[in-house]
């Protein structure tokens, strides 16, 4: 009897893992139909139900998404960060009219700023927990392996690369070179940050 007591205590949180990941999954699914075959138009009031649908999609998305993922691998703040990355891309992406000319031009300031925002929080978001997974892997010490605050750090860094290639898309300067050097410059950054703080689990 405490032997199916156990079993059944050890399947429930994957069981509600795979319900949480299937209803994240149907989310998803939905908010881009909407977006690409729904007529999602800046016209329509802020409360319209089809608009209400799709903020409560995309939210609903990130937080089956995002939430077991900070609970499992103890990484506060991702939810936050993840939420507001989507909320900002996905009604940019509706929403907001696409910008007309380059990243300097005022009248597309505010767009550009909006989305260069949204792709920082989104991509630090996502590369969180592949970089602490990769990490575990990666570094033989503990202490390293297991370091939260490397793994912020270096999640930001990638949001950081994300950014900057979309300002520099906006400035129309983007080429394979600018593209390689500022991946390198931010490799060299991440190593003299590697080489001169100590690692700490708790952070």
């Amino acid at each position: 009897m405490q032997s199916d007591k156990a079993r059944s205590f050890n399947i429930q949180p994957s069981t509600f893992n795979i319900m949480s990941a299937a209803a994240a999954g149907l989310c998803w699914a939905g908010a881009l139909a909407l977006l690409i075959f729904g007529g999602l138009s800046a016209d329509e009031p802020p409360l319209a139900p089809q608009r209400l649908i799709y903020y409560g999609l995309v939210l609903g998305a990130a937080l089956l998404t995002f939430v077991p993922i900070e609970r499992a691998m103890g990484m506060p703040g991702l939810t936050v960060e993840a939420v507001v990355g989507a909320a900002l891309l996905f009604y940019g992406l509706a929403f907001v009219p696409p910008p007309t000319d380059w990243l300097l031009s005022p009248p597309d300031m505010p767009i550009y700023a909006l989305l260069i925002g949204a792709i920082f929080l989104c991509g630090a978001a996502s590369a969180r927990p592949f970089l602490d997974l990769i990490g575990r892997h990666v570094f033989r010490q503990r202490i390293h392996a297991l370091d939260k605050r490397r793994v912020r750090r270096q999640s930001y860094e990638i949001g950081l690369l994300l950014a900057a290639l979309a300002a520099l898309a906006g400035l129309r300067v983007l080429t394979w070179v600018s593209v390689l050097l500022l991946a390198l410059a931010l490799t060299i950054a991440e190593l003299l940050f590697l080489a001169r703080f100590q690692a700490d689990p708790n952070a």
